[in-house]
């Protein structure tokens, strides 16, 4: 894990709390936004039951760029990305990984509700760079009142 912050990952983790907010608070899920950047563009955000009740924020953001070189890109989310999913063939841990981004930036760690995270020993050891920015922690933490209130 690293703890090198860019002059940007505060801009974009901002961004992603925002988009977090949109998301419908529903008892069995978190309420997650992320934003995938590349060279100071943001090319897709997503966030926790954007496109149906089951979406994943990171997925969310990662299906609008299917046809897109990721490689050298981060992806921004509010709470570390899952590791193991019920929904889904593939967890956002994967889904990033697969997509050949370089850098992860989070705000939170999952904390162990619903099971227990391993998305940042994952991404660290496919390589990624994984920068925690807790400074976002409180935030993440009341945007998610309904669970962690």
């Amino acid at each position: 894990m690293s703890s090198r912050n860019r002059p940007d990952d505060d801009v974009w983790m901002s961004a992603a709390l925002d988009w977090s907010r949109q998301s419908p608070p529903v008892p069995t899920a978190y309420n997650v936004g992320a934003v995938v950047v590349l060279d100071g563009e943001c090319l897709a955000y997503g966030f926790s039951r954007e496109t149906d009740r089951t979406v994943h924020a990171e997925e969310a953001a990662l299906a609008k760029l299917s046809d897109v070189d990721l490689t050298g890109a981060t992806v921004y989310s509010t709470l570390e990305p899952c590791s193991r999913r019920a929904s889904r063939p593939k967890s956002c841990t994967r889904l990033i990984i697969d997509a050949g981004v370089r850098r992860v930036v989070y705000a939170l760690r999952e904390p162990p509700l619903f099971v227990e995270c391993e998305g940042v020993e994952l991404l660290t050891a496919a390589g990624l760079e994984v920068v925690h920015l807790d400074t976002y922690a409180d935030k993440v933490v009341e945007i998610n009142g309904h669970l962690l209130g």
